[in-house]
């Protein structure tokens, strides 16, 4: 799913509401005694997650990690999460999103690591991800992955309709009609109508910054200059049919995959397994461009998915569990095991050149395709907040979006709705917030 920019400087002030209440207190934290052995429970739904737990387990007799594989968090993970939290049955560990973390933050659900010396490891992460969970100068999560966006692409069908690889916004919607003319029953893309992780990737692109902190305040502004274009020029595409409406990753997009209906994707990186797996009988075909630019002169990319290790605040072995964390996303045989499953772009810092990442692969045609994502990595603008209601905001935005794609509304009214109920949601959780027009 999603992950975000600075949420630094949050706790300890209004925007979070002061953190912790209704909190059940930790359990007593035992000295550990020398050779003692403890298992650190860890709930986590990362693919391939298991890989990576056996190996520590086999290289750590003594500290032993319990894995609870749990549905994913928007499914019910959270919910389940955010109960045992307040009933003092947390795990340890638990896999937490970026997007998500304010929400455990407001729970007083995540130990604070700083004074556990968690900041010697800083230099091993990317920096913008390491700084998903620093709250207030402390830092309250280890972080694991991320999903910078590119375009995936049919090399051959381009090829053979004469179509160059679209480098802006605008070429892609030439792009999009010459699809439609060469082959009325394909199309460029699909736009999914109840995908607002998509929407919100499209948005930090064309630079949106909905969330901003103002003092002891939230300002919610969805309706800002890069969401109005953004929201402007999928309306067309829409409108004029360039592009199709059908939801994404199900089975019937998978098939116009195969099938050479779709013939585009501006997706994260962790969507090259849904593609190779999905698609199979494509490979060789594919190939990975940066995204369409809205300003070449200033290239920009976004973010759509990211998760952290976090430790959680009830854990009675701190330590070990930090050690596991951090060593779980720093060392190159866990991390390339991560990789092989499908978990996203590691928050490992440089770790396109360290990993198997830099490896041609054959269904990309040989092509070094994660070059591009590490590109695109360093173009993600990292000003972007999330809320500790971000999880109600994406809510509202697949009803809301996919009512305007239904009715053939409009996307930025559709945006404009769920600023507003945004801006409830804060409000019901005694947090100020405030619209665009109206400063409380």
């Amino acid at each position: 799913m999603l992950a975000g920019g600075a949420t630094t400087a949050l706790a300890g002030t209004g925007l979070l509401g002061g953190c912790g209440t209704g909190v059940a207190p930790p359990p007593g934290r035992p000295d550990r005694k020398p050779g003692e052995k403890v298992t650190l429970n860890f709930w986590s739904w990362v693919p391939g997650i298991a890989a990576p737990v056996d190996l520590w387990n086999k290289r750590n007799p003594d500290v032993q990690v319990h894995l609870d594989t749990i549905i994913p968090g928007g499914s019910g993970g959270y919910a389940k999460l955010h109960a045992a939290v307040h009933t003092g049955g947390a795990p340890d560990l638990a896999q937490i999103e970026y997007h998500i973390l304010p929400a455990f933050m407001l729970d007083g659900g995540l130990l604070d690591l700083t004074g556990y010396g968690i900041g010697r490891y800083e230099h091993l992460f990317v920096p913008w991800q390491w700084r998903q969970g620093v709250f207030d100068g402390r830092v309250r999560t280890v972080p694991q992955a991320s999903g910078p966006m590119a375009m995936f692409y049919r090399a051959d069908l381009f090829a053979k309709w004469g179509i160059e690889v679209p480098k802006t916004w605008p070429q892609y919607r030439d792009a999009a009609a010459k699809v439609r003319k060469a082959d009325p029953g394909a199309y460029i893309m699909a736009f999914p109508p109840a995908n607002s992780a998509y929407q919100t990737g499209l948005a930090w692109q064309a630079g949106a910054h909905w969330f901003t902190a103002r003092g002891q305040s939230w300002r919610i502004d969805m309706t800002d200059p890069g969401s109005t274009r953004m929201c402007d020029y999928w309306d067309e595409l829409l409108h004029e049919k360039l592009i199709l409406a059908e939801q994404d990753m199900q089975s019937g997009w998978f098939a116009q995959l195969q099938r050479g209906q779709l013939v585009s994707w501006v997706g994260p990186q962790w969507g090259d397994a849904l593609l190779t797996g999905n698609a199979a009988g494509t490979a060789g075909k594919w190939r990975v461009a940066l995204m369409p630019q809205w300003d070449s002169s200033h290239p920009a990319a976004a973010n759509w998915g990211g998760s952290s290790t976090a430790v959680m605040a009830n854990s009675r072995y701190p330590e070990e569990a930090m050690r596991f964390a951090v060593w779980l996303n720093t060392d190159l045989d866990s991390v390339n095991l991560l990789i092989k499953g499908g978990y996203g772009w590691p928050a490992l810092d440089n770790a396109y050149h360290r990993t198997i990442l830099d490896r041609p692969n054959p269904f990309f045609g040989g092509q070094r395709y994660n070059e591009v994502f590490a590109a695109a990595d360093k173009q993600i603008d990292d000003s972007w907040l999330w809320l500790p209601t971000t999880a109600s905001t994406l809510d509202h935005l697949n009803a809301s979006i996919a009512g305007a794609v239904n009715s053939r509304g409009r996307l930025i009214d559709a945006l404009r709705t769920a600023q507003r109920q945004t801006v409830d949601d804060l409000r019901a959780k005694g947090l100020k917030a405030s619209g665009p027009k109206e400063e409380r």
